[in-house]
């Protein structure tokens, strides 16, 4: 059955899997990222994590009210914890320099997967809409890879923010 499910996977489905693949390995590595970039992956992610709840459960209310709860729920989380000491940013270049981490790679491949088995289970079963804990369950685990996403992003305009005012304040004094 497996196999009978890959074969009918469309093909643009695994370059987005090697895309994401190459994206998130490359944040495995310590380096340099810009502002624009901090502002866009999330961005990105939570549109395919939005396309995910809207393409299971269309616009229903409650798969888009337990999405925005989740999410909002680890973006605070996520700004409770800090950013690595050696998290720095160039006010000059507008970049980050950052430690290499698996996160980004584990939530990519998280809201892929997701929305990969979730195609699979409501092709094969499309009643799980109707079930209450599936509709519940997989918008908030959306939400999650959402927010987290986006907390670690608004964790680094933070800090370019405070950069910039401590610049600006070492300038006037």
């Amino acid at each position: 059955m497996l196999l009978q499910i890959i074969l009918h996977t469309p093909k643009w489905v695994f370059a987005v899997f090697a895309l994401l693949l190459w994206i998130g390995c490359r944040q495995l590595l310590t380096g340099r990222v810009s502002l624009a970039k901090v502002t866009v992956m999330p961005i990105a992610m939570t549109g395919l994590s939005l396309a995910g709840v809207i393409s299971a459960f269309g616009d229903s209310p409650g798969a888009l009210l337990g999405w925005a709860v989740a999410a909002a729920a680890l973006v605070l989380l996520v700004l409770q914890q800090p950013l690595r000491a050696t998290t720095r940013y160039d006010r000059a270049a507008r970049e980050f320099h950052v430690a290499g981490s698996a996160v980004p790679l584990v939530l990519m491949m998280g809201i892929f997967f997701t929305k990969y088995a979730v195609g699979v289970s409501l092709a094969m079963h499309p009643e799980l809409r109707q079930q209450a804990s599936f509709a519940v369950a997989i918008p908030m685990l959306y939400g999650a890879f959402s927010g987290i996403f986006a907390g670690r992003a608004v964790r680094l305009w933070k800090l370019a923010i405070r950069t910039d005012a401590m610049a600006v304040q070492a300038r006037a004094a």
